[in-house]
């Protein structure tokens, strides 16, 4: 439990399916807090998309570090960012980890020089 007298995120806690055990989300391997954060992101999108007035929200970005995963953790990650996509979503993912570009089909790519910087359709 957070200490209430400073500010601080939420206090959120995670149910461990393994262990039975509920336990701080700050504990979450880069793996697992990945897919918590797009399960949130879902959820959240399903939410307002029920309080729109059925607006559907299909497109997602997400930077959420990829470059922290370890190489089980990053296959999962794709595999359901693949499932989202076959879905019918889009999903925007910000990212310089080589792994995700070799896999994703198009993107847009920002290109530093000394004279500014360029987008670049890929």
């Amino acid at each position: 439990m957070a200490d209430g007298r400073r500010a601080a995120g939420l206090d959120l806690e995670v149910l461990d399916d393994c262990t039975g055990r509920v336990r701080p989300a700050s504990t979450l391997s880069g793996g697992e807090g990945f897919l918590a954060s797009l399960s949130l992101a879902l959820g959240l999108s399903d939410v307002v998309q029920g309080y729109a007035g059925g607006i559907q929200l299909d497109t997602l970005f997400i930077d959420e570090g990829f470059g922290s995963l370890d190489p089980e953790s990053l296959d999962l990650a794709m595999k359901t960012l693949i499932d989202l996509r076959q879905q019918g979503r889009r999903v925007g993912i910000i990212s310089h980890v080589d792994e995700l570009k070799r896999e994703i089909a198009c993107g847009i790519e920002v290109r530093v020089s000394p004279g500014g910087s360029s987008v670049h359709i890929v």
